[in-house]
């Protein structure tokens, strides 16, 4: 075993678990789920079956990752965030078959208690503010908050907000990446 797993961890047979991962405090990883290399899961994390999270995925206490959802690399989710995995759910009828993808795409951040409505794509490197509620695709690097949530700005790999002159350019203070605004879309310079 080449991860960590707190001895209260419930850890389902089938499930992947690369190296140097850490599972914490009283969180069930149920079956056939992929956890990639050096993710850390919190306290009290509930990650349902067949669940794939990329390498350096860190997941804060309280969250609830549900069947259909996929994070690639260096995704965060803060604490008590949520996903959702049926539209129309009703407790008396059972829709397992009717679960919806979502996707959240590399170095995406989502903030603490924020619900991310199933069957849509968080951009790259996007942001999600804490108690955002996120019903439709988020573009990549966007800046969104509220209920629903709205974009309001568009944020840097590094998570600054990036503030564009009149030309269309930015420059991240702290990590000096410049990106270009084209046509509603953020491009980071190479």
């Amino acid at each position: 075993m080449d991860y960590f797993a707190h001895k209260t961890a419930v850890i389902d047979e089938g499930c992947h678990i690369g190296a140097g991962t850490k599972i914490w405090h009283f969180s069930h990883v149920m079956p056939n789920c992929k956890l990639g290399e050096n993710c850390n899961i919190g306290q009290n994390v509930v990650i349902s079956p067949e669940v794939i999270l990329g390498d350096k995925v860190k997941v804060q206490n309280n969250v609830s990752i549900y069947t259909g959802v996929i994070c690639e690399d260096e995704v965060f989710l803060g604490p008590s965030m949520v996903f959702t995995n049926i539209t129309n759910p009703r407790s008396s009828i059972i829709r397992k078959d009717k679960y919806e993808k979502t996707l959240v795409k590399k170095g995406a951040s989502i903030g603490a208690n924020a619900t991310i409505v199933c069957g849509n794509t968080i951009g790259e490197f996007a942001f999600i503010g804490a108690g955002t509620v996120v019903i439709k695709d988020v573009k990549p690097y966007a800046l969104i908050v509220g209920n629903p949530g709205k974009q309001i700005g568009w944020m840097s790999e590094y998570g600054q907000r990036l503030n564009f002159n009149e030309e269309g350019t930015a420059i991240c203070s702290e990590s000096k990446e410049k990106y270009i605004l084209d046509n509603n879309n953020v491009i980071k310079e190479k």
